[in-house]
């Protein structure tokens, strides 16, 4: 019998996916994917770290309710990464069905394959995330009491609580990683993240201003490099448990685009106090960011900030890169594309 590892990765083409792709296939390991959208121009990520034509991929659709169990007693992975979802909060107010269908059902689907298979050496990862405890003051650890204040939100803590009820009930090894900010140059266009930086780059060339949502909410803000690697770790445990997962580098998102900006010499200041808020160009006092209340979430959260003490002492894990080498290699990555 082979001893080689097989890791089916959900949502392999995101920005997650691929970096755990890339990091996997450096361990020797038979990497296979899914995803829902097999077009090529969906594969962008994967090409850009040289690794697509070292996956095959599936469509998600394999791992529906009636297929889920063949699919995974014919691939015979050691390990699933469930990372496939609906990955946007403030869309989810909207399509809430969707969200729950996305990030509940499918969980829900793949724990319930595996223990049907009666395989115990399949190890699964469910991507928890942070939004499951809304607003707190505190920092957040692994007792915090959940608090989730969007249909996203709902989604991700089902699909946790299913994870811990398989584990504790049929002896799987199920394992969350609650997943606070975590960025990076293959993240999608819809993230605040990559909009700022984009829209800030775009200024630069036609002056055109842009406008953002709440800019005084404030996040850990991570690298994907580095999430990834403590989901990796997470299942090399011999025990299956939760853990959080934090750069425990708090910034606002006023703070990502003052150091956007200073990056990309856009000299500019702050006027104006609250929804009134603009930032301006100091060299042509022409306005460069508006504040449009359309933008905020119908219940946002003001502040998240957590500890992955958890982490950090079990399996050494702690995020070694920098918000600011974050926002350069993100800043860097956009330009080269221009060039």
């Amino acid at each position: 019998m082979t001893n080689i590892k097989r890791a089916l990765i959900t949502g392999v083409t995101g920005q997650d996916g691929a970096y755990l792709s890339e990091l996997l296939l450096s361990k020797n390991y038979e990497v296979f994917g899914t995803s829902r959208d097999l077009n090529s121009k969906n594969y962008w990520r994967l090409n850009e770290l040289g690794v697509k034509k070292d996956i095959k991929i599936f469509n998600q659709k394999s791992l529906n309710s009636r297929n889920s169990l063949k699919f995974i007693s014919d691939l015979m992975p050691t390990e699933i990464y469930n990372l496939s979802g609906f990955s946007s909060v403030s869309k989810s107010f909207n399509n809430p069905i969707l969200a729950f269908k996305s990030n509940t059902i499918e969980c829900l689907q793949i724990l319930n394959a595996i223990k049907l298979s009666n395989n115990k050496n399949i190890k699964f990862y469910q991507a928890s995330s942070s939004e499951m405890y809304g607003n707190t003051s505190k920092t957040i650890n692994e007792k915090t009491k959940f608090n989730p204040l969007s249909p996203y939100a709902v989604s991700k803590l089902s699909a946790h609580h299913i994870t811990i009820n398989y584990r504790n009930n049929y002896d799987i090894f199920a394992a969350n990683g609650i997943l606070f900010n975590h960025e990076s140059p293959l993240r999608g266009d819809h993230f605040i993240s990559k909009k700022i930086i984009k829209n800030l780059i775009k200024y630069k060339k036609n002056n055109k201003l842009f406008e953002v949502g709440n800019i005084s909410a404030r996040r850990d803000w991570g690298h994907s490099r580095d999430f990834v690697k403590a989901m990796y770790l997470i299942l090399q445990e011999k025990e299956p448990d939760d853990f959080i997962i934090t750069s425990e580098i708090n910034y606002s998102i006023k703070d990502l685009i003052n150091m956007t900006c200073t990056k990309l010499n856009i000299k500019s200041k702050w006027k104006g106090s609250g929804i009134n808020q603009t930032l301006v160009d100091i060299s042509t006092n022409k306005i460069i960011i508006k504040i449009n209340r359309k933008y905020f979430r119908p219940l946002d959260i003001d502040i998240s900030s957590g500890s992955s003490l958890k982490a950090k002492s079990q399996f050494k894990w702690k995020c070694k890169i920098s918000f600011d080498s974050l926002i350069k290699e993100m800043i860097d990555f956009e330009l080269k594309k221009l060039s």
